[in-house]
């Protein structure tokens, strides 16, 4: 059984993402966004996407509507819809995601944006192969 106090957790993590669990349909990801960063406008083709935040202010952005966010809120995001996650507060904006299927290395932990973005174009994060 995996089992996680995702909150403690989540909120214990500086990383910018790091990968808890992967499963062969799911993936459990927490996130810490700094004060002024952001997730990045992205969109994952082949992932829905189901974001739960724990701390922190922000404003989500889906398909071009928007919306605040703060701790307690849980967002989805289907496949193929353009979104982003910016932090808006003084303090890092922290979450956890569940994608399905897995869309990053198994047990990948990425300390930065930058890093995190410079391993996805190296194909260096790449979700295992079923």
């Amino acid at each position: 059984m995996e089992h996680f106090e995702i909150a403690t957790v989540a909120e214990q993590s500086a990383d910018f993402r790091r990968v808890l669990f992967t499963g062969e349909h799911t993936q459990l990801v927490i996130m810490t966004i700094p004060p002024g960063g952001e997730i990045g406008e992205e969109v994952h083709d082949e992932n829905d996407q189901i974001l739960s935040f724990v701390s922190g202010v922000g404003r989500g952005v889906v398909s071009g509507k928007e919306r605040k966010i703060k701790a307690g809120d849980v967002v989805v995001v289907p496949a193929g819809l353009k979104h982003n996650f910016i932090n808006e507060g003084p303090n890092p904006l922290v979450l956890y995601t569940v994608y399905g299927p897995p869309d990053h290395s198994e047990g990948a932990v990425h300390t930065t944006k930058e890093e995190a973005d410079r391993l996805e174009e190296q194909g260096k994060d790449e979700p295992p192969q079923s």
